[in-house]
């Protein structure tokens, strides 16, 4: 009886751990066979970096400058939308690069217009740097799980936000160089002027 017992117990984990490989095999096909970004993207209303910029530039009437830089790891992906919530106190852009093959790499920018910019709180400021266009820029835990470089130019804040978990790979100091790379010349502009 015993014997039969210890037989029992022993197929009953063997199905369980065959039943368990089998069902990771199952899940692990599920997530590579899942839709492309370029097609679950644009039906929550994002578009290209560019279609959203000049949304955003068109409704506030203003060119928006942005990086020229990106953080230094590899995406496969970007995407931008415009959020127009009635009346500019919520109006927004956010850009988002990710990689469908290494989802840590995430990166996003978001751009408010200064009158409606979001309130940093002393106790999320981690630490502040200076800016080469001599402006200040605020590293800040955004939550549990993001940081953000935050600071303002030409009437609006700009906020580049990273996961923590590749904080090691993105330091801030890459932030501020990201950050700084906006100082670029105006082409739109006269050098003789």
């Amino acid at each position: 009886m015993q014997l039969k017992r210890n037989i029992f117990l022993v197929m009953v984990i063997f199905c369980t751990f065959i039943c368990g490989v089998s069902s990771e095999t199952v899940s692990a096909k599920t997530i590579s066979e899942s839709r492309p970004f370029e097609e679950i993207y644009p039906e929550i209303g994002y578009k290209t970096v560019e279609e959203a910029v000049k949304e955003f530039e068109l409704h506030f009437k203003q060119d928006l400058k942005l990086p020229l830089r990106l953080p230094p790891i590899s995406f496969t992906h970007h995407f931008g939308r415009f959020t127009d919530a009635d009346g500019d106190i919520n109006d927004s852009l956010e850009l988002e690069f990710i990689n469908d093959k290494s989802p840590e790499n995430h990166y996003f920018i978001f751009v408010r217009s200064i009158e409606h910019k979001i309130p940093i709180k002393d106790k999320r400021i981690v630490k502040l740097y200076k800016l080469k266009n001599g402006y200040e820029a605020k590293f800040i835990n955004v939550s549990e799980s993001f940081e953000a470089l935050v600071f303002e130019r030409d009437n609006w804040q700009y906020m580049l936000n990273i996961p923590k978990r590749i904080s090691k790979k993105v330091t801030p100091e890459m932030l501020v160089e990201v950050a700084n790379s906006i100082d670029y010349p105006d082409e739109k502009k006269n050098p003789l002027e």
